[in-house]
């Protein structure tokens, strides 16, 4: 009897349709891909926001200077602009180590976030 409903158990875990939607699992990247999340810098649906405000020396011009650090704007890219972005190590933002497909999900939901809302 138990082998039977283990075997059974198996069968249905075996055709059953995912546990979350591809939209869903995007969501899941963007809030939260490998740590911090886009969500952080990039805000809430890919606009851009401010990280830091800072101050520096500029020898130059031998004074204190206001300065800040802002995350651009993401849900206006195209495609390769915004894979480019997430590859790059050039830059503030940290390395994720995504896949191509998690890449594509990733601007599909970036892309879709205002969309969907209306």
């Amino acid at each position: 009897m138990k082998i039977r409903l283990i075997f059974w158990l198996f069968c249905a875990a075996s055709f059953a349709s995912d546990f979350i939607t591809k939209t869903e699992y995007a969501k899941m990247l963007y809030q939260n891909p490998r740590g911090i999340g886009c969500d952080k810098c990039h805000g809430r649906g890919g606009e851009g926001s401010l990280i830091s405000k800072y101050r520096h020396f500029d020898k130059k011009t031998k004074q204190v200077i206001d300065d800040e650090l802002r995350a651009p704007q993401i849900n206006n890219l195209d495609f390769k602009t915004f894979k480019e972005g997430v590859l790059s190590a050039r830059s503030v933002m940290p390395s994720y180590f995504l896949t191509d497909e998690e890449i594509n999900l990733l601007y599909e939901y970036v892309i879709n976030f205002n969309k969907d809302k209306k």
